[in-house]
């Protein structure tokens, strides 16, 4: 979820692990201890602290009324602003890099703030934080889903069973999570917006292989930072019109004004975006990008397990079983990455071609 949403990250971050114009070795990477520990406490740090935040945003009740935060889409805008600031700030030391198709950048910027806003959506519907999460934790569904239907792929069983194990654990831990009826219609509401969100994610993936697929044609090696300041621009460039569009600016400005607390959980928020987000181009850097979505998987599992037990999530039995499939899921689909990994390819290496098998 974060959100970009980390969560789509993962895909242009193993895609430019093969660069080196802007000093990223191609190949296999390898680092100290205090460099993972480095990387992996910032990733934890600012995204477990990023999403306490999220689901505060969206538990607040401000006055006598108990006024909810509805403001979504300014929500998604001021994010979007401030990742947009660290990787100007950064590519302003390194340079920008020419030739950037901007027509895919926009595309890819529009699915994932749609995918963010769905994701919100979910939450300020009554959807729980853990359950939010761990559907998130899916996103390969639509993926499989849409190879399947329209581009004739194949999957092992493994990778069938891992993603009924993240689907039945989540479905047991929606049941398990002890919410008042009244909350139902509410509930069902929101998970229609995990849906939805799921959705954009899929169609984030595609148009990341379009994009990918020009630059490689073009010759152009996009750096990190290129990704993360091109498509946070093009999200803030939606964010705000719809924004505008739903009346959400000035309402959203005279909430926070209204009640300040709200104001700043938010720049916390976004500035935890922006640093987790710098963090894992950090980590990218040095290490395998396995390495980079093992630390970001797992730290969804411990933000999980942080919410059920101090926000005011609790579990039944049941609730807590189906946590435990999704997360066996999710750890499986790690173990998968990470054999993979250690395959060696028909040419004598676990990368061929300047393409790292991940």
């Amino acid at each position: 979820k974060a959100t970009v949403s980390v969560l789509n990250w993962s895909f242009l971050l193993r895609e430019t692990a093969t660069m080196g114009s802007d000093g990223m070795p191609k190949g296999e990477k390898t680092g100290t201890m205090m460099q993972l520990l480095m990387g992996a406490g910032g990733i934890y740090a600012c995204f477990m602290y990023y999403g306490v935040l999220q689901e505060d945003v969206f538990k607040f009740r401000g006055g006598e009324e108990k006024e909810k935060f509805t403001y979504i889409w300014f929500l998604q805008m001021l994010e979007a602003i401030a990742n947009v600031g660290v990787a100007f700030a950064y590519l302003s030391y390194t340079g920008f890099t020419p030739g950037i198709p901007h027509e895919l950048f926009s595309l890819t910027g529009f699915t994932q703030v749609s995918a963010k806003y769905c994701t919100n959506a979910a939450l300020a519907q009554g959807v729980s934080f853990p359950v939010a999460t761990l559907a998130k934790s899916g996103k390969m569904i639509p993926v499989m889903m849409g190879s399947l239907l329209l581009g004739g792929a194949t999957y092992t069983l493994r990778e069938y069973v891992q993603v009924l194990a993240i689907v039945l654990g989540t479905a047991i831990v929606s049941m398990g999570s002890g919410k008042s009826k009244g909350s139902t219609e509410s509930s069902y509401f929101g998970l229609f917006f995990l849906f939805l969100s799921l959705t954009c994610d899929g169609l984030t993936g595609g148009v990341q292989k379009r994009l990918k697929k020009k630059t490689s044609e073009k010759g152009i090696e996009l750096k990190p930072y290129d990704f993360m300041f091109w498509t946070n621009l093009y999200m803030v460039c939606v964010a705000t019109v719809f924004a505008f569009f739903f009346s959400e600016v000035f309402a959203g400005l005279a909430y926070i004004m209204k009640y300040p607390e709200v104001m700043q959980l938010i720049i916390r928020f976004s500035i935890c975006s922006a640093l987790g987000q710098s963090f894992i181009f950090y980590t990218i850097a040095i290490f395998d990008p396995l390495v980079c979505s093992t630390v970001t998987t797992t730290r969804k599992i411990f933000s999980v397990i942080f919410s059920v037990l101090f926000k005011g999530n609790p579990l039944q039995p049941v609730g807590w079983f189906g946590l435990a499939v999704a997360c066996g899921g999710i750890m499986a689909d790690i173990a998968g990455k990470t054999s993979e990994n250690k395959k060696p390819d028909q040419k004598g290496g676990c990368c061929s071609g300047g393409q790292c098998k991940l």
